[in-house]
């Protein structure tokens, strides 16, 4: 990071290393028509603050998908919004673009409409932490340094969110838990 000051081009190592892990997590948050615009987003605020970055940093990556979950909060009302109308409809576009098999596809449209409807009922701080966590595979540690909160928040926010979700969606608990973690359902 630190040599993209002197040397812009280096900066797209950083991209070139990121931008797939940041744009899959935002296609699953927004769907893939805003992550495109929102991953160049997220690359164009890193680029643009790379000065205040803190080079005594492990990694990049919770940095970024701290700037990414920034950038999706401005997308919330459209995100919540559409998650009121998933539930609604049972209609999940985001679904269908990374379900690949029909079996997949049947399953998620099982729990697609009652999952909608949880996740837009959790508080977006709670969305977050439980996305990173079951979408990004970050751990609590990551997800502290991406929403810039302790760790112990994010413990609280996890547990929290597991608990509305199971409560919410019942039988559906052990299907979901699957779903999250982008496994089968049948």
């Amino acid at each position: 990071m630190a040599a993209s000051l002197d040397e812009p081009e280096r900066f797209a190592t950083l991209f070139d290393r990121h931008a797939p892990a940041i744009h899959r997590y935002v296609a699953r948050r927004l769907g893939r028509d805003a992550a495109d615009d929102v991953t160049a987003e997220t690359f164009l605020a890193a680029f643009r603050m790379r000065a205040r970055y803190d080079v005594a940093r492990a990694s990049a990556r919770p940095w970024l998908h701290g700037i990414a979950a920034r950038l999706i909060s401005r997308h919330r009302r459209d995100e919540v919004r559409a998650l009121k109308i998933l539930a609604r409809t049972g209609h999940d576009p985001v679904a269908e673009s990374w379900t690949e098999g029909a079996d997949d596809r049947i399953a998620a449209h099982a729990v697609s409409g009652p999952l909608a409807k949880a996740l837009s009922g959790l508080s977006q701080g709670d969305r977050h932490v439980l996305l990173l966590f079951a979408w990004a595979d970050f751990t609590y540690l990551e997800i502290a340094e991406a929403l810039d909160i302790p760790a112990g928040t994010v413990r609280s926010r996890l547990n929290r969110a597991r608990r509305k979700l199971r409560s919410a969606l019942g039988e559906l608990g052990p299907v979901l838990e699957s779903r999250m973690h982008g496994g089968s359902t049948v």
